[in-house]
């Protein structure tokens, strides 16, 4: 087993690889190296991945000073910014997108995240941006808030290929997983095919950053892995039941659970903690760029969970005899989350900005 290729393995359990990073560097040559050596079969964007990325090099530079020179919107530039590096992407993943039949090759543009609260205009936008980009293999990031769901059901009736993004606990999946079903369910009786990919993203490594001061020593960097389990135990409880398997019959195929937020926050952490600890068949685990080169130099997959989620799921009636509310942490973390999201597209276009008047000067 010492030539194993631990990337190689992981995919072995039946999850796929995404990365979870986009720079206009990567689409050099990098990304081709992890899609044909290291697994990788997907990728994933969001705004603080994008203003990172923008503001950390000078590869963005003369794409956006030629757009704003011709008025563009700081917005307009971002988004045609995005799309330009997702195109790419799109086309670098189309091999994988054709051999795997659709299931795998996807990349992720997320909608403005001040657009969390507001249904209407995230269908509108998420339209236009997957019309735009016309790419098959692009998936649209729709936040999974009580305000998105009606969106979520919305995109998935009218064919729209849906990333929905910043769950945090079981029942956040569950309202996300019934909105696709709810969509697929109205093509049906449409008379439409119910063949319409989608992901849900199941944001990790919060929690035991958010929960590490409230924790007893046995319970510290434990809960991010149940909360992971837990909702496993409840996708496969989903896609066994009489609803799933009636679409399923009529050639449905599942929105995949996704692991996000992978990479651990505490640096004394094994790097692939939440890698090798959600190894599960039909999922997706999306990973950070440094955690995923971590696990391919040393990870090892010792484990697959099983359908009922296992013995990791315990740490939850740990923590709540502890006193942490879990559901309360979660709509806490939600919220975090999105408010983080909307502070880095503010920075993002602050630094478009920015960059245009230095370069116009």
């Amino acid at each position: 087993m010492s030539n194993t290729v631990p990337t190689a393995v992981l995919s072995m359990t039946g999850q796929s690889i995404w990365l979870d990073n986009i720079t206009r560097a990567m689409l050099g040559g990098q990304l081709q190296k992890y899609i044909a050596e290291w697994s990788v079969v997907g990728l994933t964007s969001n705004p603080t991945i994008f203003a990172k990325a923008i503001s950390g090099s000078r590869d963005y530079d003369a794409q956006v000073a030629e757009l704003s020179a011709k008025g563009m919107k700081e917005e307009d530039v971002f988004f045609a910014v995005a799309i330009d590096d997702l195109s790419r992407a799109c086309d670098l993943f189309a091999g994988v997108h054709a051999r795997t039949g659709g299931v795998d090759g996807w990349c992720s543009l997320e909608v403005s995240p001040l657009l969390a609260y507001d249904a209407t205009s995230t269908v509108e936008q998420a339209v236009a941006l997957h019309a735009r980009a016309a790419k098959p293999n692009l998936f649209i990031k729709v936040p999974g808030t009580a305000a998105g769901l009606p969106a979520i059901e919305e995109l998935t009736f009218r064919g729209v290929p849906i990333n929905v993004t910043l769950l945090f606990d079981t029942a956040h999946y569950l309202a996300a997983a019934d909105a696709y079903l709810r969509g697929l369910e109205r093509r049906v009786a449409a008379g439409k095919s119910p063949v319409v990919a989608g992901v849900a993203s199941l944001f990790i490594s919060r929690w035991d950053a958010t929960l590490d001061a409230k924790l007893p020593a046995n319970l510290k960097n434990r809960v991010g892995l149940a909360i992971g389990a837990d909702a496993y135990a409840a996708y496969v409880e989903l896609h066994s039941s009489a609803r799933w398997l009636a679409l399923q019959a009529k050639g449905a195929r599942p929105q995949r659970l996704l692991y996000a937020s992978t990479g651990t926050k505490d640096p004394k952490l094994p790097p692939s903690l939440y890698v090798a600890g959600l190894a599960s068949p039909i999922t997706v685990n999306t990973v950070p760029e440094a955690t995923l080169q971590a696990f391919h130099a040393e990870g090892a997959v010792t484990a697959v969970l099983p359908p009922d989620g296992g013995p990791l799921r315990a740490a939850l009636a740990e923590a709540k005899a502890a006193g942490i509310d879990l559901a309360g942490t979660a709509a806490a973390l939600q919220k975090q989350g999105a408010e983080s999201f909307e502070k880095s597209w503010a920075d993002m276009l602050a630094d478009i900005r920015s960059k245009s008047g230095a370069l116009a000067s």
